[in-house]
């Protein structure tokens, strides 16, 4: 199991390449879309670097689940309802949703993901894989 700083090493590295930005903004605090300028497209990319450097599997709807979003069980005008929160907690819960959730617009979702985000949904599917 690599410690803390190596999977954020490895984490920024993937990050580096997949998005063409320089090692010093890849901060643990950095967003993933708003700081580091990932757009949708650029998670494919992200997920098969990551899973190559861990060794590890990685379904795409894990990471961002955005069916949540076009669900209108979880959305009302464009903002996330209670349970959709819920929902979100439980299936990210290596995200801080806390901000999100005291004005859970549709819109501000994709800058929910920073890369300490990153390291710990790395980190747990490093523990769940044994």
């Amino acid at each position: 199991m690599p410690t803390k700083e190596e999977v954020f090493e490895k984490v920024r590295g993937a990050l580096v390449e997949a998005l063409g930005v320089d090692e010093d903004e890849v901060t643990p605090q950095a967003t993933l879309v708003g700081d580091l300028g990932a757009e949708s497209i650029d998670f494919l990319d992200i997920l098969f670097r990551l899973q190559k450097a861990f060794n590890i599997k990685i379904p795409d709807k894990e990471l961002l689940p955005q069916d949540i979003l076009t669900n209108p069980e979880y959305v009302v005008d464009g903002r996330v309802t209670e349970v959709g929160i819920a929902e979100l907690r439980k299936r990210m819960p290596f995200a801080d949703l806390d901000n999100f959730a005291a004005n859970p617009n549709v819109q501000d979702f994709a800058n929910l993901l920073t890369v300490a985000g990153m390291c710990r949904f790395v980190e747990s599917k490093l523990v769940a894989a044994g």
